[in-house]
């Protein structure tokens, strides 16, 4: 039987690279992105963690973003060339997201480079 977990993160993975992630989302999503700052930076809701995930997600040139296991669950993974992008975390609810944790942080995606 499928892990109904796995199968939101592989739709949602699905909609970034259609650019159409609004309706995966719960309506009280949290996005907690992580850029190296001192602490991570929130976006609430779907307007907000929609934009957030198009501008970080999606339709980026030349960038690939597959389904690996984060922190031992399904999640994502941002490669351009072989080097880390983004990396991201994923909380389900039913069949929606309701919480991303998105890192950015180059010294934190070190490990996730590929040769």
């Amino acid at each position: 039987m499928p892990d109904p977990h796995d199968d939101v993160v592989r739709r949602f993975a699905e909609a970034c690279r259609a650019g159409d992630v609004a309706a995966l989302l719960h309506p009280e999503v949290v996005a907690l992105c992580d850029g190296g700052a001192p602490g991570p930076i929130p976006a609430h809701g779907r307007g907000d963690v929609g934009r957030l995930c198009e501008v970080l997600l999606c339709g980026r040139p030349g960038a690939d973003l597959t389904v690996e296991s984060v922190n031992g669950r399904a999640g994502l993974a941002l490669r351009r060339g072989g080097r880390a992008l983004a990396v991201v975390a994923v909380q389900v609810t039913g069949t929606h997201v309701l919480v991303l944790w998105i890192v950015v942080s180059p010294p934190k995606l070190a490990r996730w480079h590929h040769p």
